[in-house]
């Protein structure tokens, strides 16, 4: 509805009362700093940048010890992540907490030394696994890996690429040996990938047999074991169970500290809030008695902040006008139900000063077109119902998460709203429910439309969509029109908005009564009383067209370049013809819920009446609904944006504002409520 107005404050103060006048500052939260524009050379500022790191440090630490502890001693939901909210603790207690950070500094350290010997040790067991593994192959063996031999023979241990008997392999390794050689040969496993062997031989000919296994691809172990790979297996085996104590020990150790849950949190939020005071602090310019600052506060708070630092602190606070090249942040103002579309419109920027806040005319249209989208009575209700119960369940949401549950509940309003008007609850549930279980006769219809059924008459529909569509950008068009008038631009609201009013209107008036828009919608309407306004049309249409032509590029002084370029914003009514086609997605997207879920409800019904019938529709029904729900709750939500950002929006809007962050407590977790 509005846009907060703004007042840029200049602060001067005792370089003795900065770390007071910025913690006020900080826990208020109605400020938001801006040192920008002083940059006088002889003033200096503070490097912070080392204690910011620690203070962010420390407060890394505690998350991190947070999700430690939620790992072995979860904690019990309220709610699940998207709608966790903030813990609510005394003054008291916050302070006490901070007084005795150090102390829970230590814990956290305590905790994540814990999880790091768990880390490690989950490593050792994962090494000793892979060794187990290693050593399958060997497990035949009963001599140490490590052993050479004696003093006349050696022995050779290593694997073959490929699968080998001991004929071939003895083969291999005697070659162009004497007959009897002194080789012995032994497989001791073999797959597809390699053959495991042990070769004895007499050292005489050691060289050779090596030679000879080599150029069949004979590679020793990576590692040889002083025992054998039986008895190492037992010892890694050993040793995976004493890391597995180890572990559990840890555990042990971490789990206690989930009574600290709550002092984490306030010492995370504690220092986080620190590292933002230091960020700001390195921001801030000062002499050697003295520092300064500026910032901008909500007009109506200006002179209470004046009073209180100039009493409290012996500031010197005065308002200062803007710098020419400044803009003042944006703060949007807006009742309960508008305010829910902010998150919307901010996803696309937010308005500069000066021009209109279109939160609540765009929050109409937005709830309006979702229910068109979704148009299920029965979806709509359980949007709006599961909306409100996280509402009266979660107090304290985060800002975004509570404006977005809002808007679902508008939205789910709007949907039962337009799902009655089309005559859908879960589809035709109740009838297919009614013929398939109860008997009733076939073409039975338990929920009649307050209005009429779009299925059965689309092309009805899509006039109404289009009308809708118009009145929307007609909407736009006008608030353009009363930016002109606020600035008094009288030349600029005729020729930018009323030409085209004139112009458009004209010719919606003009097809209205003709048999080619009878035809497209596909009824017929009296439009008796339009007939007679045929040459009041025409007027209009041609007065808006002369405007357009001479006026559209009033900035050219050549009149033939204007009449030229204006002949081609002519052209843009091609523009108005795509937009309003747009709103047939209206139609599009509210036919296919009810189609899908008509189709489900088919599917579900097929079996019959019987038990297995009632069991089979009951599963179909749930899960069918609820993928149509979704899907169709996307496509409403992201056609629904597409309307506001690129119609409506397209007409008169251009963002650009820079929203308001203000310097305040930063916290994760908790909110400190004032004793």
């Amino acid at each position: 509805m509005a846009i907060k107005e703004m007042q840029k404050l200049s602060i001067c103060a005792p370089k003795k009362n900065r770390k007071a006048i910025l913690e006020l500052l900080q826990s208020m939260g109605n400020m938001e700093i801006d040192t920008e524009y002083l940059d006088d050379p002889d003033l200096q500022k503070m490097n912070t940048q080392k204690a910011r790191a620690q203070f962010q440090k420390n407060a890394e630490l505690f998350d991190e010890c947070l999700k430690i502890i939620d790992l072995y001693s979860p904690a019990k939901s309220k709610g699940g992540g998207l709608f966790s909210e903030k813990e609510q603790i005394s003054k008291k207690t916050y302070d006490e907490i901070v007084r005795n950070r150090q102390q829970c500094v230590a814990n956290a350290i305590r905790v994540q030394r814990a999880e790091k010997g768990i880390s490690d040790c989950k490593g050792a067991i994962i090494k000793d696994k892979n060794q187990i593994a290693s050593l399958q192959p060997w497990m035949k063996l009963d001599v140490p890996m490590n052993l050479m031999g004696t003093k006349e023979t050696e022995l050779m241990l290593g694997t073959i690429p490929g699968q080998m008997d001991e004929a071939n392999l003895y083969a291999i390794a005697s070659k162009e040996l004497a007959e009897p050689a002194p080789v012995s040969c032994q497989v001791i496993s073999s797959d597809t990938d390699q053959t495991c062997i042990g070769v004895i031989c007499h050292r005489s000919v050691s060289e050779k047999v090596e030679q000879n296994l080599r150029a069949a691809g004979f590679a020793r172990p990576s590692t040889l074991l002083k025992v054998t790979p039986a008895e190492e297996c037992d010892l890694l085996k050993a040793d995976i169970e004493e890391q597995n104590r180890q572990i559990e020990n840890l555990k042990n150790e971490i789990i206690p500290f989930s009574a600290s849950r709550e002092d984490f949190k306030i010492a995370a939020d504690y220092y986080r809030t620190r590292a933002e005071k230091y960020r700001v602090l390195g921001t801030i310019p000062q002499s050697q008695n003295m520092f300064f600052l500026e910032g901008w506060v909500l007009k109506d708070q200006a002179d209470a902040m004046i009073k209180m630092l100039s009493e409290r602190f012996g500031a010197l606070a005065e308002k200062e006008d803007k710098q020419e090249d400044e803009k003042e942040p944006t703060l949007l103002h807006n009742n309960r139900f508008s305010e829910s579309v902010e998150g919307v419109l901010e996803s696309y920027g937010l308005p500069q000063h000066g021009k209109v806040d279109p939160t609540f005319i765009m929050s109409i249209f937005y709830v309006i077109f979702f229910g068109m989208m979704l148009s299920d009575a029965g979806y709509g209700i359980l949007m709006a119902v599961f909306s409100a119960v996280i509402l009266a369940r979660h107090k304290h949401l985060a800002d975004g998460t509570r404006k977005m549950m809002q808007l679902f509940f508008w939205c789910g309003l709007s949907t039962a709203f337009w799902g009655f008007m089309y005559g859908g609850f879960f589809g035709d549930a109740l009838d297919v429910i009614a013929v398939t279980f109860f008997g009733a006769p076939e073409g039975t219809t338990v929920l009649k439309p307050l209005w009429f059924e779009p299925l059965n008459q689309p092309m009805r529909l899509l006039v109404w969509c289009m009308g809708f569509g118009l009145i929307h950008l007609f909407t736009g068009l006008g608030i353009k029109g009363w930016e002109y008038l606020q600035n008094k631009d009288i030349l600029g609201w005729v020729s930018d908005v009323l030409s085209w009013y004139l112009f458009v209107s004209g010719l919606v008036l003009l097809l209205l009564p003709s048999e080619l828009f009878s035809s497209i919608a596909g009824d017929s309407f009296d439009f008796s009383p339009l007939a007679n306004l045929h040459g009041f049309a025409r007027a209009i249409t041609w007065i808006g067209l002369l405007l357009i032509l001479v006026m559209q590029e009033r900035g050219h002084k050549n009149w033939g370049l204007r009449i030229a370029l204006g002949a081609y914003d002519v052209y843009g009514i091609t523009g108005w013809l795509s937009d309003v086609l747009s709103y047939s997605r209206l139609l599009a997207l509210g036919l296919a819920t009810g189609v899908i879920a008509n189709v489900i409800n088919m599917m579900a019904s097929m079996v019959g009446k019987s038990v297995p019938g009632v069991l089979i529709f009951i599963i179909i029904f749930v899960f069918g609904h609820i993928l149509n729900f979704g899907i169709n709750a996307l496509g409403a939500y992201v056609h629904t944006n597409r309307l506001q950002f690129v119609e409506f929006f397209g007409k008169f809007y251009d963002g650009g504002g820079k929203p308001f962050k203000s310097f305040k407590m930063d916290s994760k977790y908790i909110d400190v409520k004032e004793d």
